[in-house]
């Protein structure tokens, strides 16, 4: 067993590590389709060569992840594999990190959010584009910060939809938590963001109107920047 050399047993993570990376192989090759049961652990064990303690964290690992998924009294099997399960761990990151690493977030944000938006400009659709409409006028309709926040969250993330990228959507949804952004605005809405926000929302929705990437992509990079260079100057960076 690979578990249990002559010489000294392998680090218990490395053996789980070596289980995890054997498995994740046999999704991405074909041997285990989205939505097929695995075979028993005892089983699995064996054919791998490893442990059944080890073969039971990794299992357990990759069920966190999203990876996996244990139904009671049915066994283990393979989740459908769609991006925003296998990412939803991804928004601890932004939840968590503070002062430099929150401006790192925002940059990657800026990138990708520009990006989604100048797709959404060539795919969206004229109800898509009813959706965004709807929630500009709701947040100028409000001076709520609850109501503001939400609807910011909603137009968005209805743009990374209308982009047609099912992972970007993702990474974005991760990158703009609720938590995440809630935290930036506390600070944010003193000066002056409400106004900034709406009048850089209508310029994305006018851009998307008007089926214009490249003005899509500008206003958004300019819409996420405003946010990126003002916490930079707050946290020193």
């Amino acid at each position: 067993m690979e578990d249990t050399p002559s010489s000294a047993p392998a680090p218990r993570g490395t053996v789980t590590q070596r289980a995890i990376e054997r498995i994740k192989a046999m999704i991405a090759d074909g041997l285990l389709e989205p939505g097929q049961r695995l075979p028993t652990e005892r089983d699995l064990a064996a054919q791998l060569g490893i442990s059944r303690s080890s073969m039971r964290e990794a299992i357990r690992a990759l069920t966190v992840l999203g990876v996996l998924e244990a139904r009671h009294g049915s066994g283990i099997y393979v989740t459908a594999l769609k991006a925003g399960d296998l990412l939803e761990t991804f928004g601890v990151v932004a939840d968590l990190s503070r002062g430099p690493r929150l401006v790192e977030l925002l940059e990657v944000r800026r990138v990708l959010e520009s990006t989604a938006t100048a797709l959404a400009a060539a795919r969206i659709t004229e109800e898509q584009l009813a959706v965004v409409e709807g929630h500009v006028a709701a947040m100028n309709a409000t001076d709520d910060p609850e109501e503001i926040l939400a609807h910011d969250l909603a137009f968005h993330r209805a743009i990374a939809t209308a982009a047609g990228n099912e992972t970007m959507a993702a990474i974005l949804e991760g990158l703009s938590s609720r938590t995440f952004r809630a935290r930036v605005w506390r600070g944010y809405q003193e000066e002056g963001a409400f106004t900034r926000t709406r009048r850089e929302h209508a310029a994305i929705h006018r851009a998307l109107a008007a089926r214009d990437p490249e003005a899509a992509r500008a206003a958004a990079a300019a819409h996420v920047g405003e946010v990126e260079e003002w916490l930079r100057a707050q946290v020193g960076t």
